[in-house]
């Protein structure tokens, strides 16, 4: 993408919603840790649904450790791979008990050495919970990145890093939410709906898409 396209690219994203937010459902930032951590590989509508019962029961980490094992499993079973998050979420906690007197570290380094929390994971919490403008790669993000030339790059990190270059300062706050919305609703994996696609004028993907016939 050429570097004159940046600025509209996001001006047009910001135009169609001014303050994007995460999709997950939380009101602490504990609740947003668990809820990314949970979200790996599974969809945020199917986390929410069970975070929902779940948060009432229990949303910091000493309540989840009173759960145990099998009770936090009893509220996560219907999100793929629930029996290593119910682990890695039971590790986190004790390890948010112990070592940071129950609150969730607001660096990058401490948030990583938590059981479960990779660099994505730490990136969403630090820029959803704690406003840092930092860029959180996630596939949707990746895909974005590397199809429309915007900041390509063949390791996620890679691309965080380009990122981090590439968007201008008064957008990069934002401009997590607005990369991994526009790869989940019109850029998409298998085929994207570069017909319905506010800033494919700024997109450098060539073989763009024709609606599907009437």
């Amino acid at each position: 993408m050429k570097q004159d396209y940046i600025e509209p690219f996001f001006a047009t994203l910001k135009a169609a919603n001014p303050m994007p937010v995460t999709e997950l459902e939380y009101t602490s930032v504990f609740e947003l840790l668990a809820a990314v951590l949970l979200s790996a590989q599974a969809t945020d509508v199917g986390v929410n649904k069970a975070t929902r019962k779940l948060f009432v029961k229990a949303n910091t980490p000493q309540a989840i450790l009173d759960l145990g094992p099998e009770g936090l499993e009893g509220y996560i079973k219907t999100i793929g791979l629930y029996r290593s998050k119910a682990r890695h979420l039971m590790q986190a906690c004790r390890m948010l008990v112990d070592l940071h007197g129950g609150q969730v570290p607001r660096t990058l380094e401490a948030l990583q050495a938590l059981p479960g929390v990779g660099r994505k994971t730490a990136n969403v919490v630090l820029n959803s919970a704690f406003g840092e403008a930092v860029m959180a790669v996630d596939t949707h993000i990746f895909r974005v990145s590397n199809r429309t030339g915007l900041a390509p790059g063949k390791t996620p990190v890679e691309v965080e890093m380009r990122l981090m270059q590439r968007v201008p300062a008064e957008y990069l706050l934002d401009a997590h939410h607005w990369l991994i919305l526009h790869g989940r609703y019109v850029c998409i994996a298998r085929k994207p709906l570069c017909w319905q696609c506010a800033v494919a004028p700024f997109c450098d993907y060539k073989p763009k898409t024709e609606p599907p016939p009437a």
